[in-house]
């Protein structure tokens, strides 16, 4: 059998680099390209002395295990013992997960032959495994696997950033209570342009019984301020003097118009603490504002600064934002 070392020196190098780079981005830690290159190749250099009998006294536990901490050294540097620690626990887990990855695609491809013929008894009766992967297999399922990793690292972290802003909602409007989860937007300066009141968006599923029966076959079609003349001659509506037109801005888009209800009030939970207001309009978007679901409504910021458990008003945002979503004229 030929082995040829400097192929194997150079799978191990792109290996222990991509290794590293993901432990990087886990970490948040600053990557310098030759000390990242050092580090690699110093881990490739440890596969290459298994082809050296006198140095196999190498190839146990303590000795692996140090030279993973010297591979991060090199990398990372030593900041601190909690900073030094954290990175080896990521780094070994980015290794677990590449290394379970490749198994388990490998096994999850192969036939049953193919696993049979891979089973072997030993002269003592023992049971022996063994695993034949290519190289070519290794190299494309490892980046697969550490894409796969990080897009899941990615949204979890988009997740917990969303998280710290979600509150929940509930709108009273006569006996009709309507609550939900909305997104706190700090870019919402969405305000009705005569009374100035803060605009609080929510889906118009939210409250597709207590509208006109029309008005989830027209919502797509007609244009709101058309919409909102058909709800007004709706004698059978009692919430006609409840409706306000508002006009806003979208991104790439030019002057829209939003129907709006008058609420009798408004409440917002937000880490154990509940404002509530009466001075809010509740604008409805006829779409869906979070793909996930996560939230139904969008939260304008002035309703989180209103007084605590009780009927106090919120103060309406008249400062325009250096970057929205949706703006007020």
């Amino acid at each position: 059998m030929v082995v040829y070392i400097d192929l194997i020196f150079l799978l191990n190098l792109l290996i222990d680099a991509s290794l590293l780079v993901v432990t990087a981005w886990m970490r948040k830690q600053r990557i310098v390209i030759w000390r990242l290159t050092a580090s690699a190749a110093f881990g490739a250099a440890y596969v290459v002395m298994m082809f050296l009998p006198e140095l196999s006294f190498l190839y146990t536990f303590l000795v692996k295990f140090l030279f993973s901490v010297v591979m991060l050294w090199i990398a990372f540097g030593f900041g601190s013992l909690q900073s030094y620690l954290r990175n080896l626990g990521a780094f070994y887990i980015v290794n677990f997960v590449a290394a379970g990855g490749i198994l388990g695609i490998h096994y999850l491809l192969q036939s049953s032959d193919e696993v049979f013929s891979g089973i072997w008894y030993s002269t003592s009766g023992g049971l022996s495994f063994s695993l034949k992967v290519g190289t070519l297999f290794i190299m494309i399922v490892l980046f697969a696997v550490l894409w796969w990793f990080r897009a899941v690292i990615s949204a979890r972290r988009r997740l917990e950033r969303i998280d710290t802003c979600l509150a929940e909602v509930s709108v009273r409007i006569d006996e009709t209570l309507i609550s939900c989860t909305g997104l706190i937007d700090t870019g919402n300066q969405l305000n009705d342009p005569l009374s100035r009141l803060p605009v609080m968006v929510m889906e118009v599923s939210l409250w597709a019984q207590h509208l006109p029966e029309t008005s989830e076959a027209k919502w797509s079609m007609e244009h709101a301020d058309n919409l909102i003349l058909m709800w007004s001659d709706d004698e059978a509506f009692p919430w006609r003097d409840r409706l306000r037109l508002i006009p806003y801005r979208a991104v790439g888009k030019g002057t829209q118009f939003m129907i709006a209800l008058k609420p009798d009030q408004v409440s917002v939970t937000i880490g154990g603490r509940e404002v509530m207001t009466t001075r809010v309009l509740i604008g409805l978007d006829g779409g869906t504002l979070s793909s996930d679901g996560m939230y139904r409504a969008i939260i304008h910021p002035a309703l989180t600064e209103g007084q605590e458990s009780g009927a106090g008003s919120a103060r309406a945002a008249t400062s325009e934002a250096s970057s929205t979503e949706i703006r007020g004229l």
